[in-house]
Protein backbone atom coordinates (compact mmCIF):
# COMPACT_ATOMS: atom_id res chain seq x y z
CA UNK A 1 0.00 0.00 0.00
CA UNK A 2 1.83 3.20 -0.98
CA UNK A 3 2.49 5.37 1.51
CA UNK A 4 2.58 3.07 4.46
CA UNK A 5 4.47 3.71 7.41
CA UNK A 6 8.54 2.08 6.95
CA UNK A 7 8.12 -0.71 8.59
CA UNK A 8 11.47 -0.94 10.95
CA UNK A 9 13.04 -4.59 11.41
CA UNK A 10 13.79 -3.55 15.23
CA UNK A 11 10.45 -3.45 15.93
CA UNK A 12 8.89 -6.38 13.58
CA UNK A 13 6.80 -9.40 15.05
CA UNK A 14 9.35 -11.63 13.28
CA UNK A 15 11.99 -13.99 14.30
CA UNK A 16 14.74 -15.58 11.47
CA UNK A 17 16.07 -18.51 12.13
CA UNK A 18 19.08 -20.06 11.02
CA UNK A 19 18.18 -23.84 10.92
CA UNK A 20 15.04 -25.95 8.98
CA UNK A 21 12.05 -27.10 11.46
CA UNK A 22 12.60 -30.45 11.89
CA UNK A 23 8.65 -31.63 10.94
CA UNK A 24 9.71 -29.37 7.41
CA UNK A 25 9.51 -32.21 4.20
CA UNK A 26 9.17 -29.29 1.17
CA UNK A 27 10.88 -26.06 0.54
CA UNK A 28 8.13 -23.50 1.08
CA UNK A 29 7.72 -24.92 4.22
CA UNK A 30 11.05 -24.50 5.56
CA UNK A 31 11.70 -20.90 4.23
CA UNK A 32 8.38 -19.52 5.10
CA UNK A 33 8.97 -20.72 8.66
CA UNK A 34 12.92 -20.02 8.89
CA UNK A 35 12.31 -16.51 6.96
CA UNK A 36 9.42 -15.63 10.00
CA UNK A 37 6.42 -15.49 7.84
CA UNK A 38 4.56 -18.11 9.49
CA UNK A 39 4.44 -20.13 12.76
CA UNK A 40 3.36 -23.75 13.62
CA UNK A 41 0.07 -23.66 15.63
CA UNK A 42 -0.97 -27.33 15.61
CA UNK A 43 -0.48 -29.88 12.71
CA UNK A 44 -1.78 -28.38 9.68
CA UNK A 45 -3.20 -25.26 11.19
CA UNK A 46 -0.87 -22.04 11.19
CA UNK A 47 -0.58 -18.83 12.45
CA UNK A 48 0.82 -15.67 9.79
CA UNK A 49 2.88 -13.25 11.24
CA UNK A 50 3.10 -9.84 9.92
CA UNK A 51 5.44 -10.61 6.62
CA UNK A 52 3.43 -13.28 5.85
CA UNK A 53 0.31 -11.23 6.11
CA UNK A 54 1.44 -8.94 3.85
CA UNK A 55 2.16 -11.39 1.10
CA UNK A 56 -1.13 -13.18 1.58
CA UNK A 57 -3.11 -9.91 1.04
CA UNK A 58 -1.33 -9.00 -1.86
CA UNK A 59 -2.40 -12.78 -2.91
CA UNK A 60 -5.80 -11.84 -1.65
CA UNK A 61 -5.96 -7.95 -3.76
CA UNK A 62 -5.01 -9.47 -6.93
CA UNK A 63 -7.38 -12.24 -7.00
CA UNK A 64 -10.39 -9.42 -5.83
CA UNK A 65 -9.31 -7.48 -8.79
CA UNK A 66 -9.69 -9.84 -11.36
CA UNK A 67 -12.58 -11.22 -9.89
CA UNK A 68 -14.19 -7.87 -10.14
CA UNK A 69 -13.19 -7.08 -13.27
CA UNK A 70 -15.39 -9.56 -14.44
CA UNK A 71 -18.53 -8.44 -12.68
CA UNK A 72 -18.14 -10.60 -9.67
CA UNK A 73 -19.51 -9.09 -6.13
CA UNK A 74 -17.97 -10.23 -2.65
CA UNK A 75 -20.10 -11.66 0.00
CA UNK A 76 -18.98 -13.35 2.96
CA UNK A 77 -20.72 -16.41 4.70
CA UNK A 78 -20.60 -17.81 7.65
CA UNK A 79 -17.83 -20.35 8.56
CA UNK A 80 -20.26 -22.27 10.75
CA UNK A 81 -23.12 -24.44 8.64
CA UNK A 82 -25.71 -25.99 9.43
CA UNK A 83 -25.98 -29.58 8.84
CA UNK A 84 -29.63 -29.58 6.40
CA UNK A 85 -28.30 -28.03 3.56
CA UNK A 86 -25.64 -30.65 3.32
CA UNK A 87 -27.35 -33.27 3.93
CA UNK A 88 -30.02 -32.56 0.97
CA UNK A 89 -27.28 -32.78 -1.36
CA UNK A 90 -25.94 -36.23 0.34
CA UNK A 91 -21.92 -33.88 1.51
CA UNK A 92 -22.84 -34.74 4.71
CA UNK A 93 -21.93 -38.46 4.58
CA UNK A 94 -20.20 -38.03 1.30
CA UNK A 95 -17.20 -35.87 3.04
CA UNK A 96 -16.52 -38.38 5.46
CA UNK A 97 -13.85 -38.09 7.94
CA UNK A 98 -12.80 -34.95 6.38
CA UNK A 99 -16.08 -33.14 7.65
CA UNK A 100 -15.04 -31.45 11.13
CA UNK A 101 -18.86 -31.52 12.74
CA UNK A 102 -19.46 -29.78 15.53
CA UNK A 103 -22.78 -29.32 17.74
CA UNK A 104 -24.37 -26.63 19.99
CA UNK A 105 -25.37 -26.54 23.15
CA UNK A 106 -28.81 -27.22 22.52
CA UNK A 107 -27.46 -30.86 20.34
CA UNK A 108 -27.56 -28.66 16.85
CA UNK A 109 -25.46 -30.27 14.57
CA UNK A 110 -22.77 -27.99 12.13
CA UNK A 111 -19.79 -27.87 10.00
CA UNK A 112 -17.06 -25.81 9.62
CA UNK A 113 -17.37 -25.13 6.14
CA UNK A 114 -14.92 -26.96 3.32
CA UNK A 115 -16.40 -25.46 0.85
CA UNK A 116 -19.92 -23.29 0.23
CA UNK A 117 -22.22 -24.54 -2.75
CA UNK A 118 -24.76 -25.42 -0.76
CA UNK A 119 -25.08 -22.03 1.40
CA UNK A 120 -24.35 -19.72 -1.55
CA UNK A 121 -27.13 -21.78 -3.71
CA UNK A 122 -29.77 -20.85 -0.40
CA UNK A 123 -28.28 -17.33 -0.74
CA UNK A 124 -29.31 -17.08 -4.28
CA UNK A 125 -32.47 -18.92 -3.68
CA UNK A 126 -33.54 -15.93 -1.12
CA UNK A 127 -32.24 -13.13 -3.52
CA UNK A 128 -33.30 -13.81 -6.95
CA UNK A 129 -36.69 -14.33 -7.75
CA UNK A 130 -37.22 -13.85 -11.70
CA UNK A 131 -34.56 -14.43 -14.63
CA UNK A 132 -34.65 -10.82 -14.58
CA UNK A 133 -31.99 -10.98 -11.44
CA UNK A 134 -29.49 -13.19 -12.92
CA UNK A 135 -27.00 -13.81 -13.97
CA UNK A 136 -24.77 -13.40 -11.07
CA UNK A 137 -21.25 -14.09 -9.95
CA UNK A 138 -20.58 -13.95 -6.05
CA UNK A 139 -17.37 -14.76 -4.30
CA UNK A 140 -15.43 -14.27 -0.55
CA UNK A 141 -12.63 -14.72 0.35
CA UNK A 142 -12.35 -16.92 3.70
CA UNK A 143 -10.68 -19.66 5.71
CA UNK A 144 -11.93 -23.30 5.01
CA UNK A 145 -11.69 -26.88 7.50
CA UNK A 146 -10.59 -30.20 6.26
CA UNK A 147 -9.48 -32.67 8.59
CA UNK A 148 -6.86 -33.73 6.82
CA UNK A 149 -6.07 -37.57 7.73
CA UNK A 150 -1.69 -36.38 7.51
CA UNK A 151 -1.79 -32.61 6.78
CA UNK A 152 1.78 -32.00 5.37
CA UNK A 153 3.98 -29.78 3.68
CA UNK A 154 3.30 -26.63 5.13
CA UNK A 155 0.77 -24.20 4.41
CA UNK A 156 0.37 -26.40 1.27
CA UNK A 157 -1.75 -29.19 2.96
CA UNK A 158 -3.16 -27.21 6.21
CA UNK A 159 -7.11 -28.07 7.97
CA UNK A 160 -7.56 -24.51 8.21
CA UNK A 161 -6.76 -22.40 4.65
CA UNK A 162 -8.06 -19.76 2.95
CA UNK A 163 -9.67 -19.49 0.18
CA UNK A 164 -11.53 -17.76 -3.00
CA UNK A 165 -14.68 -19.52 -3.87
CA UNK A 166 -16.90 -18.07 -6.62
CA UNK A 167 -20.24 -18.95 -7.79
CA UNK A 168 -22.19 -18.37 -10.84
CA UNK A 169 -25.35 -19.16 -11.60
CA UNK A 170 -27.44 -18.93 -14.79
CA UNK A 171 -30.83 -19.70 -16.28
CA UNK A 172 -29.65 -21.49 -19.33
CA UNK A 173 -26.35 -23.76 -20.33
CA UNK A 174 -25.10 -21.18 -22.76
CA UNK A 175 -24.89 -18.61 -19.50
CA UNK A 176 -22.80 -21.18 -17.69
CA UNK A 177 -20.27 -21.64 -20.31
CA UNK A 178 -19.86 -18.14 -21.04
CA UNK A 179 -19.20 -18.14 -16.70
CA UNK A 180 -16.95 -20.50 -16.98
CA UNK A 181 -15.09 -19.00 -19.52
CA UNK A 182 -14.80 -15.47 -17.70
CA UNK A 183 -13.07 -17.23 -14.68
CA UNK A 184 -10.61 -19.50 -16.72
CA UNK A 185 -9.53 -15.88 -18.04
CA UNK A 186 -9.67 -14.20 -14.67
CA UNK A 187 -7.48 -17.30 -13.65
CA UNK A 188 -4.90 -16.92 -16.39
CA UNK A 189 -4.48 -13.27 -15.04
CA UNK A 190 -4.63 -13.59 -11.40
CA UNK A 191 -1.75 -16.52 -11.81
CA UNK A 192 0.59 -14.64 -14.57
CA UNK A 193 0.19 -11.57 -12.39
CA UNK A 194 1.46 -13.67 -9.34
CA UNK A 195 4.40 -14.76 -11.29
CA UNK A 196 3.59 -18.09 -11.62
CA UNK A 197 4.47 -20.96 -13.93
CA UNK A 198 1.26 -22.43 -14.33
CA UNK A 199 -0.92 -25.55 -16.00
CA UNK A 200 -4.51 -25.90 -17.03
CA UNK A 201 -5.34 -29.28 -17.05
CA UNK A 202 -8.67 -31.27 -17.77
CA UNK A 203 -9.41 -32.55 -14.31
CA UNK A 204 -12.27 -34.92 -12.61
CA UNK A 205 -15.10 -33.48 -10.67
CA UNK A 206 -14.53 -35.60 -7.90
CA UNK A 207 -17.06 -34.71 -4.76
CA UNK A 208 -17.95 -31.33 -6.13
CA UNK A 209 -20.07 -33.12 -9.23
CA UNK A 210 -20.83 -31.35 -12.41
CA UNK A 211 -19.03 -32.16 -15.95
CA UNK A 212 -16.83 -29.65 -17.08
CA UNK A 213 -13.82 -29.72 -14.80
CA UNK A 214 -10.53 -28.02 -15.03
CA UNK A 215 -7.61 -27.92 -12.72
CA UNK A 216 -4.65 -24.97 -12.94
CA UNK A 217 -1.38 -26.64 -11.75
CA UNK A 218 1.87 -25.48 -10.60
CA UNK A 219 4.36 -27.72 -11.59
CA UNK A 220 6.94 -28.09 -8.41
CA UNK A 221 8.50 -31.05 -6.57
CA UNK A 222 6.30 -30.83 -3.90
CA UNK A 223 3.08 -30.60 -5.24
CA UNK A 224 0.57 -33.90 -4.68
CA UNK A 225 -0.49 -34.17 -7.94
CA UNK A 226 0.75 -35.61 -11.08
CA UNK A 227 -0.16 -34.57 -14.37
CA UNK A 228 0.70 -35.46 -17.73
CA UNK A 229 1.87 -32.83 -20.33
CA UNK A 230 2.15 -33.41 -23.97
CA UNK A 231 5.20 -32.58 -25.46
CA UNK A 232 3.88 -32.19 -29.06
CA UNK A 233 0.16 -30.59 -28.63
CA UNK A 234 -1.21 -28.65 -26.00
CA UNK A 235 -3.28 -31.64 -24.38
CA UNK A 236 -2.49 -31.39 -20.26
CA UNK A 237 -4.59 -33.18 -17.53
CA UNK A 238 -4.48 -34.55 -14.13
CA UNK A 239 -3.96 -38.05 -14.70
CA UNK A 240 -6.88 -38.97 -13.08
CA UNK A 241 -8.61 -37.58 -15.67
CA UNK A 242 -6.76 -38.71 -18.88
CA UNK A 243 -9.38 -41.08 -20.41
CA UNK A 244 -8.95 -43.68 -23.71
CA UNK A 245 -10.95 -44.51 -26.36
CA UNK A 246 -11.66 -47.89 -26.90
CA UNK A 247 -10.74 -49.87 -29.35
CA UNK A 248 -11.60 -53.44 -30.32
CA UNK A 249 -9.55 -55.98 -31.92
CA UNK A 250 -10.18 -58.86 -34.57
CA UNK A 251 -10.18 -62.74 -32.39
CA UNK A 252 -10.88 -64.23 -35.15
CA UNK A 253 -7.72 -66.70 -35.32
CA UNK A 254 -7.37 -66.97 -31.38
CA UNK A 255 -7.30 -70.53 -30.57
CA UNK A 256 -9.88 -72.04 -28.11
CA UNK A 257 -9.43 -71.12 -24.37
CA UNK A 258 -7.32 -73.60 -22.82
CA UNK A 259 -6.04 -74.28 -19.27
CA UNK A 260 -2.87 -75.01 -17.93
CA UNK A 261 -1.45 -76.03 -14.87
CA UNK A 262 0.77 -73.22 -13.14
CA UNK A 263 1.41 -74.41 -9.62
CA UNK A 264 2.50 -71.82 -7.03
CA UNK A 265 1.98 -68.86 -9.19
CA UNK A 266 -0.45 -66.46 -7.45
CA UNK A 267 1.44 -63.22 -8.83
CA UNK A 268 2.11 -61.69 -11.95
CA UNK A 269 5.68 -62.00 -11.55
CA UNK A 270 5.65 -65.75 -10.92
CA UNK A 271 3.23 -66.45 -13.58
CA UNK A 272 5.13 -64.54 -16.11
CA UNK A 273 8.37 -66.18 -15.01
CA UNK A 274 6.34 -70.03 -15.41
CA UNK A 275 5.21 -69.68 -18.09
CA UNK A 276 8.05 -67.64 -20.02
CA UNK A 277 6.13 -64.23 -20.78
CA UNK A 278 5.81 -60.75 -20.92
CA UNK A 279 3.78 -59.69 -17.68
CA UNK A 280 1.96 -57.31 -20.57
CA UNK A 281 0.17 -60.83 -21.91
CA UNK A 282 -2.00 -61.62 -18.41
CA UNK A 283 -4.39 -59.97 -17.11
CA UNK A 284 -4.67 -58.94 -14.05
CA UNK A 285 -7.98 -59.22 -11.97
CA UNK A 286 -8.15 -56.56 -8.55
CA UNK A 287 -11.01 -57.19 -6.15
CA UNK A 288 -12.38 -54.80 -4.53
CA UNK A 289 -15.88 -53.67 -2.27
CA UNK A 290 -17.93 -51.13 -3.21
CA UNK A 291 -20.29 -50.57 -0.31
CA UNK A 292 -19.77 -53.96 0.58
CA UNK A 293 -20.16 -55.81 -2.98
CA UNK A 294 -17.50 -57.42 -4.59
CA UNK A 295 -16.45 -55.84 -7.74
CA UNK A 296 -13.79 -57.18 -10.04
CA UNK A 297 -11.02 -54.90 -12.03
CA UNK A 298 -9.17 -55.70 -14.64
CA UNK A 299 -5.58 -54.20 -16.13
CA UNK A 300 -3.23 -55.83 -18.23
CA UNK A 301 -0.58 -57.30 -16.02
CA UNK A 302 2.43 -55.00 -16.71
CA UNK A 303 -0.40 -52.11 -15.22
CA UNK A 304 -1.09 -51.08 -11.63
CA UNK A 305 -4.92 -49.90 -11.04
CA UNK A 306 -4.94 -46.39 -9.68
CA UNK A 307 -7.58 -46.62 -6.89
CA UNK A 308 -7.96 -43.33 -6.69
CA UNK A 309 -9.43 -43.52 -10.13
CA UNK A 310 -11.68 -46.49 -9.03
CA UNK A 311 -12.73 -44.63 -5.72
CA UNK A 312 -13.96 -41.79 -8.01
CA UNK A 313 -15.47 -43.77 -10.44
CA UNK A 314 -17.65 -45.05 -7.75
CA UNK A 315 -18.20 -42.38 -5.73
CA UNK A 316 -19.73 -41.63 -3.42
CA UNK A 317 -19.90 -45.23 -2.47
CA UNK A 318 -16.89 -46.79 -0.47
CA UNK A 319 -14.37 -48.39 -1.85
CA UNK A 320 -12.25 -50.99 -0.14
CA UNK A 321 -10.02 -54.03 -1.69
CA UNK A 322 -10.81 -57.33 -0.54
CA UNK A 323 -9.71 -59.20 2.69
CA UNK A 324 -8.63 -62.87 3.22
CA UNK A 325 -12.23 -63.20 5.05
CA UNK A 326 -14.36 -62.09 1.79
CA UNK A 327 -12.85 -65.18 0.27
CA UNK A 328 -14.58 -67.70 3.05
CA UNK A 329 -17.82 -69.35 1.82
CA UNK A 330 -16.69 -67.97 -1.93
CA UNK A 331 -15.49 -70.92 -4.08
CA UNK A 332 -16.17 -68.73 -7.44
CA UNK A 333 -13.06 -66.81 -5.87
CA UNK A 334 -9.59 -68.65 -5.42
CA UNK A 335 -7.16 -66.66 -4.60
CA UNK A 336 -4.56 -65.89 -6.87
CA UNK A 337 -5.93 -67.39 -9.58
CA UNK A 338 -9.30 -65.27 -10.02
CA UNK A 339 -10.38 -64.90 -13.67
CA UNK A 340 -13.52 -62.77 -15.32
CA UNK A 341 -14.74 -65.95 -17.61
CA UNK A 342 -15.53 -67.73 -14.23
CA UNK A 343 -16.95 -64.95 -12.27
CA UNK A 344 -20.70 -65.20 -13.33
CA UNK A 345 -23.06 -62.74 -12.34
CA UNK A 346 -22.68 -62.33 -8.64
CA UNK A 347 -19.35 -60.25 -9.52
CA UNK A 348 -19.13 -57.42 -11.39
CA UNK A 349 -16.62 -57.14 -14.03
CA UNK A 350 -14.75 -53.51 -15.08
CA UNK A 351 -12.02 -53.21 -16.80
CA UNK A 352 -9.43 -50.86 -18.48
CA UNK A 353 -10.22 -49.86 -22.05
CA UNK A 354 -6.85 -51.96 -22.96
CA UNK A 355 -8.65 -54.80 -22.30
CA UNK A 356 -10.34 -54.34 -25.46
CA UNK A 357 -13.10 -56.85 -27.11
CA UNK A 358 -11.15 -59.06 -28.63
CA UNK A 359 -7.85 -58.78 -26.70
CA UNK A 360 -6.35 -62.32 -26.00
CA UNK A 361 -5.01 -62.62 -22.40
CA UNK A 362 -3.55 -65.28 -20.15
CA UNK A 363 -5.42 -64.95 -16.57
CA UNK A 364 -6.75 -67.08 -13.70
CA UNK A 365 -8.93 -70.21 -14.21
CA UNK A 366 -10.61 -69.33 -11.25
CA UNK A 367 -8.38 -72.61 -10.02
CA UNK A 368 -5.94 -73.58 -7.45
CA UNK A 369 -2.39 -73.42 -9.16
CA UNK A 370 -4.39 -72.83 -12.40
CA UNK A 371 -4.49 -70.26 -15.21
CA UNK A 372 -5.94 -70.25 -18.90
CA UNK A 373 -4.65 -68.69 -21.90
CA UNK A 374 -6.13 -67.55 -25.06
CA UNK A 375 -9.16 -65.80 -22.67
CA UNK A 376 -10.49 -63.38 -25.07
CA UNK A 377 -12.79 -60.27 -24.26
CA UNK A 378 -15.94 -60.49 -25.52
CA UNK A 379 -15.84 -64.24 -26.29
CA UNK A 380 -14.78 -65.57 -23.07
CA UNK A 381 -16.06 -63.30 -21.03
CA UNK A 382 -17.88 -59.93 -20.66
CA UNK A 383 -16.93 -56.19 -19.25
CA UNK A 384 -19.67 -54.77 -17.51
CA UNK A 385 -18.10 -51.42 -17.72
CA UNK A 386 -15.14 -49.76 -19.36
CA UNK A 387 -13.57 -47.76 -16.98
CA UNK A 388 -9.80 -45.48 -17.43
CA UNK A 389 -8.40 -47.24 -13.98
CA UNK A 390 -4.56 -47.71 -14.91
CA UNK A 391 -1.85 -45.71 -13.39
CA UNK A 392 -0.49 -43.35 -16.15
CA UNK A 393 2.99 -44.12 -17.25
CA UNK A 394 5.80 -41.70 -18.84
CA UNK A 395 5.79 -42.40 -22.47
CA UNK A 396 1.31 -43.59 -22.38
CA UNK A 397 0.28 -42.12 -25.76
CA UNK A 398 -1.13 -38.31 -25.63
CA UNK A 399 -4.89 -39.19 -26.21
CA UNK A 400 -4.97 -36.61 -28.61
CA UNK A 401 -1.91 -37.03 -30.73
CA UNK A 402 -0.48 -40.05 -29.61
CA UNK A 403 3.24 -38.41 -28.56
CA UNK A 404 4.55 -40.23 -25.88
CA UNK A 405 3.60 -38.19 -22.50
CA UNK A 406 6.02 -36.90 -20.06
CA UNK A 407 4.78 -36.73 -16.27
CA UNK A 408 5.60 -33.91 -13.56
CA UNK A 409 4.65 -33.18 -10.01
CA UNK A 410 2.12 -29.81 -9.29
CA UNK A 411 0.25 -28.02 -6.60
CA UNK A 412 -3.09 -27.27 -7.59
CA UNK A 413 -3.68 -23.33 -7.26
CA UNK A 414 -7.02 -23.36 -8.21
CA UNK A 415 -9.99 -25.32 -9.64
CA UNK A 416 -12.79 -24.61 -11.89
CA UNK A 417 -16.13 -26.34 -12.21
CA UNK A 418 -19.09 -26.26 -14.24
CA UNK A 419 -22.09 -27.79 -11.76
CA UNK A 420 -24.85 -27.69 -13.81
CA UNK A 421 -28.03 -28.29 -11.97
CA UNK A 422 -26.40 -30.91 -9.18
CA UNK A 423 -27.01 -28.39 -5.91
CA UNK A 424 -29.77 -26.45 -7.53
CA UNK A 425 -32.08 -29.61 -8.01
CA UNK A 426 -31.09 -30.55 -4.16
CA UNK A 427 -32.21 -26.96 -3.00
CA UNK A 428 -34.71 -26.83 -5.32
CA UNK A 429 -33.09 -23.04 -6.75
CA UNK A 430 -36.26 -21.75 -9.32
CA UNK A 431 -36.34 -18.45 -10.52
CA UNK A 432 -39.35 -17.36 -12.96
CA UNK A 433 -38.87 -17.53 -17.00
CA UNK A 434 -39.44 -15.22 -19.23
CA UNK A 435 -42.44 -17.12 -20.17
CA UNK A 436 -43.57 -17.02 -16.36
CA UNK A 437 -42.84 -20.43 -15.31
CA UNK A 438 -40.16 -21.41 -12.81
CA UNK A 439 -37.10 -22.48 -14.75
CA UNK A 440 -33.79 -23.90 -12.80
CA UNK A 441 -31.28 -22.51 -12.29
CA UNK A 442 -27.74 -24.23 -13.79
CA UNK A 443 -24.59 -22.84 -11.46
CA UNK A 444 -20.74 -23.29 -11.57
CA UNK A 445 -17.90 -23.08 -8.73
CA UNK A 446 -14.61 -21.85 -9.22
CA UNK A 447 -11.86 -21.96 -6.23
CA UNK A 448 -8.34 -20.05 -5.73
CA UNK A 449 -6.04 -21.27 -2.74
CA UNK A 450 -4.84 -18.43 -1.66
CA UNK A 451 -2.57 -19.80 0.89
CA UNK A 452 -1.81 -22.48 -1.15
CA UNK A 453 -0.84 -19.49 -3.94
CA UNK A 454 1.50 -18.16 -1.53
CA UNK A 455 3.07 -21.63 -0.94
CA UNK A 456 3.58 -22.32 -4.49
CA UNK A 457 4.88 -19.15 -5.21
CA UNK A 458 8.06 -19.94 -2.51
CA UNK A 459 8.72 -23.43 -3.59
CA UNK A 460 8.82 -21.77 -7.72
CA UNK A 461 10.59 -18.64 -6.80
CA UNK A 462 12.60 -19.49 -3.93
CA UNK A 463 16.77 -20.34 -4.65
CA UNK A 464 19.35 -21.61 -2.69
CA UNK A 465 19.89 -18.17 -0.05
CA UNK A 466 16.17 -18.17 0.54
CA UNK A 467 12.62 -16.66 -0.85
CA UNK A 468 12.44 -14.39 -3.85
CA UNK A 469 8.99 -12.83 -4.32
CA UNK A 470 7.85 -11.24 -7.36
CA UNK A 471 7.64 -7.70 -6.67
CA UNK A 472 3.46 -7.46 -7.13
CA UNK A 473 3.35 -10.29 -4.07
CA UNK A 474 6.49 -9.22 -1.87
CA UNK A 475 6.19 -7.86 1.50
CA UNK A 476 7.89 -4.76 0.52
CA UNK A 477 9.34 -3.33 -2.75
CA UNK A 478 12.20 -2.32 -1.32
CA UNK A 479 14.54 -3.69 2.04
CA UNK A 480 17.27 -1.10 3.52
CA UNK A 481 19.39 -2.96 5.03
CA UNK A 482 22.14 -0.32 7.69
CA UNK A 483 25.10 -2.34 8.06
CA UNK A 484 25.39 -1.96 11.79
CA UNK A 485 27.02 1.46 12.52
CA UNK A 486 24.95 4.58 13.53
CA UNK A 487 25.94 6.50 10.62
CA UNK A 488 24.75 3.80 8.35
CA UNK A 489 21.43 3.39 10.19
CA UNK A 490 21.00 6.78 10.43
CA UNK A 491 21.38 7.05 6.64
CA UNK A 492 18.79 3.85 5.70
CA UNK A 493 16.39 5.47 8.28
CA UNK A 494 16.87 8.69 6.13
CA UNK A 495 16.46 7.07 2.72
CA UNK A 496 14.07 4.41 3.30
CA UNK A 497 11.53 7.71 5.03
CA UNK A 498 12.44 9.13 1.27
CA UNK A 499 11.17 6.25 -0.58
CA UNK A 500 7.75 5.93 1.41
CA UNK A 501 6.96 9.36 0.23
CA UNK A 502 7.96 8.31 -3.15
CA UNK A 503 4.69 5.87 -2.96
CA UNK A 504 6.73 2.84 -2.04
CA UNK A 505 6.72 0.09 0.51
CA UNK A 506 9.61 -0.26 2.40
CA UNK A 507 11.31 -3.02 4.92
CA UNK A 508 14.36 -1.35 6.76
CA UNK A 509 16.80 -3.20 9.21
CA UNK A 510 17.65 -1.09 11.33
CA UNK A 511 18.71 -3.26 14.41
CA UNK A 512 21.28 -2.20 16.52
CA UNK A 513 23.64 -4.88 17.72
CA UNK A 514 23.20 -7.30 14.98
CA UNK A 515 26.09 -8.35 12.58
CA UNK A 516 26.39 -7.10 9.03
CA UNK A 517 26.83 -10.55 8.05
CA UNK A 518 23.28 -12.01 9.63
CA UNK A 519 21.26 -8.81 7.75
CA UNK A 520 22.92 -9.71 4.64
CA UNK A 521 21.93 -13.35 5.23
CA UNK A 522 18.85 -12.26 6.35
CA UNK A 523 17.89 -10.15 3.67
CA UNK A 524 17.99 -13.08 1.05
CA UNK A 525 16.24 -14.90 3.29
CA UNK A 526 13.16 -12.73 3.47
CA UNK A 527 13.48 -12.36 -0.50
CA UNK A 528 12.21 -8.42 -0.85
CA UNK A 529 12.76 -7.95 -5.12
CA UNK A 530 15.23 -4.83 -4.48
CA UNK A 531 18.29 -4.76 -1.29
CA UNK A 532 19.32 -0.86 -0.67
CA UNK A 533 22.75 -1.35 1.59
CA UNK A 534 23.75 1.33 3.72
CA UNK A 535 27.61 0.64 4.10
CA UNK A 536 31.01 1.34 3.51
CA UNK A 537 30.53 4.54 2.10
CA UNK A 538 27.56 5.78 3.91
CA UNK A 539 29.25 8.62 4.90
CA UNK A 540 29.87 9.90 1.13
CA UNK A 541 26.30 9.16 0.64
CA UNK A 542 26.27 6.02 -1.72
CA UNK A 543 24.33 2.94 -1.56
CA UNK A 544 24.24 -0.27 -2.81
CA UNK A 545 21.74 -1.49 -4.71
CA UNK A 546 21.38 -5.21 -5.14
CA UNK A 547 18.53 -7.50 -7.27
CA UNK A 548 17.76 -10.17 -5.53
CA UNK A 549 17.00 -12.51 -8.09
CA UNK A 550 20.36 -11.37 -10.41
CA UNK A 551 22.40 -10.66 -8.38
CA UNK A 552 23.15 -7.70 -9.77
CA UNK A 553 24.61 -4.65 -7.98
CA UNK A 554 25.43 -1.06 -8.40
CA UNK A 555 26.66 1.86 -6.04
CA UNK A 556 24.08 4.75 -6.15
CA UNK A 557 23.88 7.93 -4.63
CA UNK A 558 20.98 8.54 -2.56
CA UNK A 559 18.95 10.62 -5.28
CA UNK A 560 20.24 8.59 -7.60
CA UNK A 561 19.06 5.00 -5.79
CA UNK A 562 15.41 6.69 -5.38
CA UNK A 563 15.46 7.31 -9.01
CA UNK A 564 15.94 3.94 -10.01
CA UNK A 565 13.65 2.47 -7.50
CA UNK A 566 10.43 4.24 -8.78
CA UNK A 567 11.33 4.45 -12.22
Amino acid sequence: MANAPVQRMSQLMAKTLRDDPADAEVLSHKLLVRAGYVRRTAAGIWSWLPLGMRVLRNVERIVREEMDAIGAQEVLLPAILPREPYEATGRWDEYGPELFRLQDRKGGDYLLGPTHEEIFTLLVKDQASSYKDLPVILYQIQNKYRDEARPRAGVLRGREFLMKDSYSFDTEDEGLARSYALHRQAYQKVFERLGLDYRICAATAGAMGGSKSEEFLAPAEAGEDTFADCPNCDFAANTEAITYELNPVDAAGVAALEEIPTPDTPTIETLAAHLGVEASDTLKNLLVKVDGEIVAVGVPGDREVDMGKVEAHFAPAAVELVSAEDFVGRPDLVRGYVGPQGLGEKVKYIADPRVAPGTAWITGANKEHTHAKNVVAGRDFEVDEYVDVVVVQEGDPCPKCGTGLKLDRAIEIGHIFQLGRKYADALKLDVLGQNGKPVRVTMGSYGIGVTRAVAAIAEQSADEQGLCWPAEVAPADVHVVAAGKALQIELALDVSEKLREAGLRVLVDDRAGVSPGVKFTDSELIGVPKILVAGRRSAEGVLELKDRRSGEREELTVDEAIARLTA
